[in-house]
C-alpha cells in the first residue's frame, strides 16, 4: 500500500502543471447558478461538464451525465472496484454571481495567478477541489496502480441553492461506503455539519380601513354600527420575530454544543418577511403598496440551522409547539392558527455527524500522519453537499484547500494548498480503496 500511494503521489507531482492548468481552465468557464443570475453568457455549467468530461474520458474514467434542471446536467465518472471499498469525490460546479465587479482587482473568470495565489470566481469555491479530485484519478490511472475499491468522481450543479444536483445523483443510487465533499477547508478535517431547514409561518389577521386603526387598539364599546376590528397580522408577526429570538437564545445556550462547532451555530434567522392584504395562490401577499389597508397577511421565512447530534422531527416538533404555545397566547391566534410550511422552496440539508474514530476520518490521519503532517479536526459550520450522503446513511467528510474571499469579490485558493490536497486525496483514495 505504501509503494501505491508514493506511485500516485509521485505522479502527482510529475504533472502539477495540470492540476494547475486544469483549475484555470474550470474558472474561466462561468458557471454562475442560474437561480441567482440568469445571463447566457454566465450559465455554462453545461459547457463545463462537457470539457470535464472529455478531460475524464481522455484517461480511461468511465463517464455519464444526466440532467437536473434543463441544460444543467450532472457528470459522474467511475474506476470501476469493489463495493465495500468504495469512495465518492464530489464537488460541484456552479457559482454564485461576480457581484459588484468594480470590487475586483482582477477578472472574475479569468484564472490569473499572482504570487502563488489562483484568482477568480469559484477558484476557492471549489473548482479546485473539484480538479484536485481529477487529478488524483489521473494519477492514479497514469501511474498503473489498480484500487480495489471503486473510485466515483461526482461534479454536480446546483449546491449553492440547495444541492438539488447531489440529491439527484443520491435518488439515482450512486452510492459509495465513503465520501469526500472537496468544500474549502483551510484543509482542515471536517466530519461533521449542522442539519438545515428553511420554514414559512403565515399569519392571517383580519382588513380594516387604516383610519379606524383606533378601533382596534383602544377600548371601544361594542356597540351597534361599530366597524369590525381589524387585526393586523404584520404586528403579530413582529411579535412572533421578537418571540423567536427567546427560542433561539434558548436553543443556542442550553443545548448541549457539539464538539467540533464552535457554541451557538444551532440559529433561527428570520430571513424574510412580507406583510400585506390578500393571500395569493403562492402564498404571499397580494397588495404591498397601499399602507392604508391593515395586512391579513403576514410570512416570514427562517433559516434554521440544527446540530449535527440532531434529528429533523424533532426540531421540526419543537419548532410547532413553540408556535402552538405562541398562539395560545392570543385569542385571535387561538381561533385563527399560524400555519407553518417545511421544505420551503424543497430546500432541506440533513446533517452529517461522521464519528471520529469511523475508519475513514482514521484513514485521512493515518494518510497525513505517514507523511509527517498533523490533521485539524473541526466541523463545517455552513452546510453542503455532503449532508444530502448522509441522509441516505453514508459516512462522508469534507476537506479542501485554503484561500479567501468566496462569495467576494477577488476570490482566489492558494497554488500550494491546492497541491497538497490533492497529494492527501491520493493518499486517501489508494488507503481507503486499497490495491489488488
Amino acid at each position: 500500500m505504501i509503494a501505491a500511494v508514493e506511485a500516485v503521489i509521485a505522479e502527482l507531482r510529475r504533472s502539477e502543471a495540470f492540476l494547475i492548468d486544469l483549475t484555470q481552465q474550470l474558472v474561466r468557464i462561468p458557471t454562475v447558478n442560474p437561480k441567482f443570475e440568469a445571463d447566457p453568457a454566465l450559465n455554462h455549467e453545461a459547457d463545463l461538464q462537457y470539457y470535464l468530461r472529455t478531460v475524464l474520458d481522455g484517461f480511461g474514467m468511465r463517464t455519464e451525465t444526466t440532467e437536473v434542471f434543463p441544460g444543467r446536467p450532472n457528470l459522474f465518472a467511475t474506476m470501476p472496484g469493489k463495493d465495500l471499498r468504495s469512495l465518492i469525490l464530489c464537488g460541484h460546479v456552479d457559482v454564485v454571481p461576480v457581484g459588484d465587479r468594480s470590487k475586483w482587482s482582477v477578472a472574475p473568470f479569468g484564472g490569473e495567478i499572482r504570487k502563488g495565489k489562483l484568482y477568480g470566481r469559484g477558484a476557492m469555491d471549489m473548482k479546485a477541489g473539484l480538479a484536485a479530485a481529477v487529478a488524483v484519478a489521473r494519477a492514479i490511472r497514469l501511474s498503473g496502480v489498480q484500487l480495489d475499491g471503486r473510485l466515483e468522481l461526482h461534479a454536480v450543479v446546483d449546491e449553492e441553492a440547495g444541492g438539488f444536483g447531489a440529491r439527484d445523483l443520491v435518488k439515482r443510487g450512486r452510492r459509495a461506503s465513503g465520501l469526500v465533499v472537496m468544500e474549502p477547508t483551510h484543509e482542515a478535517l471536517m466530519p461533521a455539519e449542522g442539519g438545515l431547514e428553511w420554514v414559512r409561518v403565515t399569519f392571517r389577521g383580519r382588513n380594516a380601513h387604516s383610519a379606524w386603526r383606533y378601533n382596534e387598539i383602544f377600548p371601544q364599546a361594542n356597540v351597534p354600527g361599530r366597524p369590525e376590528p381589524g387585526v393586523n397580522a404584520l404586528e403579530i408577526a413582529a411579535r412572533f420575530v421578537l418571540a423567536v429570538q427567546h427560542l433561539e437564545r434558548d436553543w443556542t445556550t442550553r443545548k448541549k454544543p457539539h464538539p467540533l462547532l464552535p457554541p451557538g451555530v444551532n440559529t433561527i434567522h428570520p430571513g424574510v418577511m412580507l406583510a400585506g392584504a390578500g393571500l395569493a395562490a403562492n402564498g404571499m401577499p397580494q397588495i404591498l403598496t397601499n399602507p392604508a389597508i391593515v395586512p391579513d397577511v403576514a410570512m416570514i421565512d427562517f433559516d434554521l440551522k440544527f446540530l449535527p447530534d440532531e434529528l429533523s422531527a424533532d426540531i421540526r416538533a419543537d419548532f410547532e409547539d413553540f408556535v402552538n404555545a405562541f398562539a395560545q397566547q392570543d385569542s385571535w391566534l387561538r381561533e385563527n392558527p399560524p400555519v407553518v410550511q417545511w421544505d420551503l422552496y424543497g430546500l432541506h440539508f440533513p446533517p452529517l455527524n461522521t464519528p471520529l474514530d469511523h475508519k475513514l476520518v482514521r484513514t485521512f490521519i493515518d494518510s497525513r500522519a505517514s507523511r509527517g503532517e498533523e490533521t485539524e479536526i473541526k466541523g463545517f459550520t455552513a452546510v453542503c453537499d455532503a449532508a444530502h450522503y448522509a441522509g441516505v446513511g453514508i459516512a462522508g467528510v469534507i476537506f479542501g484547500p485554503r484561500g479567501d474571499g468566496l462569495h467576494g469579490p477577488d476570490e482566489y485558493v492558494e497554488v500550494d494548498s491546492m497541491l497538497a490536497v490533492a497529494e492527501t486525496l491520493a493518499a486517501v483514495a489508494v488507503n481507503w480503496c486499497g490495491v489488488k
